[in-house]
């Protein structure tokens, strides 16, 4: 989580706090000279986060509630108050340790459900929380910790007040959003491996070898903003949610915060502090304290306050961490890659194989950079991201192979013997990696799940009872603690998912809509209401703004008192159209809706966010919603008959 206590940088704090940065580098590159970061020891660590959902699966901002139940621990706060953290104790990468960790983050979770229960609140464990919706990312959802709001503030304002996402899978999916909210929709299973400072380049760089095979086979974020994407969607979203380059240096090729780097390391862990701090333009300061090479100097281990926050404002996947345990200075690589979920079984087994790689390749190969191009280490991640078991990869000495074989056939072994390096128990071996390769071999990672079962649920129900669908169900099956390529694919039909997808007009809304401009010719109005079979079309202008609603009973006004005109000029949909229409938010509930449309007398309202159409709202679809609540009721009625 980082410093919470911080504010953002004006010109005389920002110079301020650059000295203190340089300082923290010089700091640990005397520390790194003189043997002070501890060496010889093998630490893994992970950090949990989840979703809470509420009784309709919606996401149920109440964290700061739950918090408190918990009282503290382990647990901490995200980015949103719909989101947990909960982090595992550090332990020696030896014997029982895997099955250690799991007993842990599994009272971890039971923990924060139990407490989240008993307020009618569920967690949920998925990389991007299926039910999301765009009116959940405002900043009333924020948690009131001032690091995030500080960030919001001063990432906005870089980036000029709007955030853009576009994303193509099998859906594409464009979003403008006007804080830094959008990164909330993800979730991770964070990995930490401790290091020492003289192996830091040799491990890095296996790392980032290694990163694109076990995001493969560990994909769960296939779903945003009910819009099908990626096998790994939160690496595409998380990339844009946080750019805040502006225009010229977007044009210049300027690199992104979130990154995962553009060539190998070479020297140690001071070439990527170097880097970040002489590329990326300090956002936060915080009080400091002593001076850290004054600490150095009573032979203390400084806390590099200043290297850690900047550190912590970019967003490599493999982020190099320091931090001084019991004293003792020490550094990590911290694997950001992996999604929450679908179990925490699930995420051990996708843990033991990276620490397995880990070590194996560690033995295997002094330099891997000697047998494998940077480009391919970045391309495979990429590949991986976008289609999962599928991507096809390419490995040492540029062999080519799919995702799927390169796993079962050449890095599961491995990474079983990496594991047995360290004397992990062979039971224990057998139940992470023999459940990864039953998962690999039948291809059923959670993402593929989620997308086969959207597509045996085909159009039956809304965009949204699906959706409702497909996240009860992962809930159910992950309260069980079955592994997901046990799972059975989620089902349309329970009558509490369907009633829960018609509350706001947001779910029931018609979001594939025929627009028109207001210079179009009423010809071509007239002919899209006849070929489509509508008799309402909503007017936009060049930036998407809602400026108008052209009705087939304008038309007939039209024809009525004579289509002619004396200048012979064809007619402009702006000259029929209804000027500043009846309007609705996705956010209000249907019964808002309705008691609006009969006030204002209309059978249609165009849905928007902040003036842009992204929907409507029709009295057949109330009459569709009322008519699926009928038939659940009469044939619950039946069944009891």
């Amino acid at each position: 989580m980082g410093e919470h206590d911080v504010k953002a940088t004006v010109d005389e704090e920002r110079r301020q706090f650059m000295c203190a940065l340089l300082e923290d580098v010089r700091a640990l590159e005397q520390m790194i000279d003189s043997g002070m970061i501890e060496s010889g020891v093998r630490r893994i660590g992970a950090e949990q986060e989840m979703f809470l959902v509420d009784e309709r699966w919606a996401p149920s901002p109440r964290a700061e509630e739950v918090l408190k139940a918990l009282d503290g621990g382990n647990y901490t706060p995200e980015l949103a108050r719909f989101n947990l953290e909960a982090n595992a104790s550090p332990q020696r990468l030896h014997g029982d340790c895997l099955s250690r960790m799991e007993q842990e983050l599994d009272t971890l979770v039971r923990g924060a459900r139990a407490k989240a229960n008993e307020r009618g609140i569920r967690v949920l464990l998925c990389g991007i929380l299926p039910t999301l919706h765009q009116a959940d990312l405002g900043l009333e959802n924020m948690v009131s910790i001032p690091r995030f709001h500080v960030m919001n503030d001063v990432m906005t304002q870089l980036r000029g007040g709007r955030f853009q996402t576009m994303i193509k899978g099998l859906d594409e999916l464009h979003a403008v959003h006007d804080n830094v909210m959008m990164e909330s929709c993800n979730t991770s299973f964070q990995l930490h491996f401790q290091v020492g400072a003289e192996e830091f380049a040799k491990l890095y760089n296996l790392a980032q070898a290694v990163t694109g095979p076990v995001l493969a086979a560990g994909a769960n974020s296939p779903v945003l903003l009910q819009h099908r994407l990626w096998h790994e969607t939160r690496v595409a979203l998380f990339q844009q949610s946080l750019d805040v380059r502006n225009a010229t240096q977007v044009q210049r090729g300027q690199r992104q915060r979130v990154t995962f780097g553009e060539r190998w390391l070479t020297e140690g862990v001071l070439e990527i502090f170097r880097e970040d701090v002489a590329r990326f333009r300090v956002l936060l300061s915080t009080d400091l304290g002593d001076p850290s090479l004054e600490v150095l100097e009573r032979g203390e281990a400084p806390q590099l306050k200043a290297l850690c926050l900047h550190n912590g404002t970019v967003y490599r996947w493999n982020r190099p961490c320091y931090g001084v345990q019991n004293g003792q200075a020490h550094l990590r690589i911290e694997n950001r890659v992996l999604p929450a979920g679908p179990t925490v079984r699930d995420e051990m087994a996708n843990a033991a194989f990276f620490f397995g790689l880990m070590i194996a390749l560690g033995e295997e190969h002094t330099d891997i950079t000697q047998v494998m191009d940077f480009d391919h280490a970045k391309g495979n991640f990429v590949a991986a991201a976008r289609y999962g078991l599928s991507a096809q990869f390419r490995w040492l000495e540029g062999r080519e192979s799919t995702a799927r074989d390169l796993i079962l056939k050449q890095l599961l072994p491995m990474a079983r013997e990496g594991l047995a390096e360290k004397e992990v128990p062979r039971s224990d071996i057998d139940t992470y990696l023999g459940l990864l390769e039953e998962r690999v071999s039948s291809q059923r990672t959670g993402a593929q799940w989620a997308f086969d079962s959207l597509t045996a649920m085909g159009s039956r129900g809304s965009t949204e009872e699906r959706h409702l669908a497909l996240t009860s169900s992962m809930h159910e099956q992950q309260i069980d603690e079955k592994p997901v390529h046990t799972w059975s694919l989620a089902e349309l039909g329970a009558r509490d998912d369907r009633l829960a997808s018609f509350r706001s007009v947001g779910q029931i809304m018609t979001r594939d809509v025929f627009t028109l401009h207001p210079e179009d010719v009423i010809d071509l109005a007239a002919n899209l209401m006849t070929w489509e079979h509508i008799r309402r079309v909503p007017v936009e202008d060049d930036q998407g703004r809602l400026v108008g609603l052209l009705s087939q009973r304008g038309l007939l006004r039209l024809v009525a008192r004579g289509t002619g005109r004396a200048d012979g000029k064809p007619i402009a949909v702006r000259e029929v159209m209804r000027s500043n229409p009846v309007t609705v938010e996705p956010s209000q509930s249907t019964l808002e809706a309705i008691q609006t449309m009969r006030k204002h007398k209309v059978g249609c309202l165009p849905v928007v966010r902040d003036g842009r159409l992204v929907g409507i709202v029709t009295e057949h679809d109330f009459l569709d919603a009322a008519a699926k609540l009928l038939e659940d009721a009469l044939g619950d009625d039946g069944a009891r008959g």
